[in-house]
């Protein structure tokens, strides 16, 4: 039974492991899953790239180890 993301759409681990690895696809999907969870400060903070680089090594490091994207801010 393939275990379930909390992130990216619901979609399997392997996947969202897959779309947090490659940086374009990682930066949209965080910023849209954060807008859709509401906070949308978050989600403008993954769009900055000085911000975004260092976001998304943590999201590949979070998603390794807690399966779930990296989360700074919770507004």
């Amino acid at each position: 039974m393939a275990t379930r993301s909390k992130d990216y759409f619901g979609l399997d681990y392997i996947v969202s492991l897959i779309l947090a690895i490659i940086p374009i696809t990682s930066w949209i999907c965080g910023f849209v899953t954060r807008f859709q969870e509401g906070k949308i400060v978050a989600g403008l903070l993954r769009v900055f790239v000085p911000t975004g680089i260092v976001i998304w090594i943590l999201d590949i490091v979070f998603m390794i180890t807690r399966r779930q994207i990296f989360r700074l801010l919770n507004i």
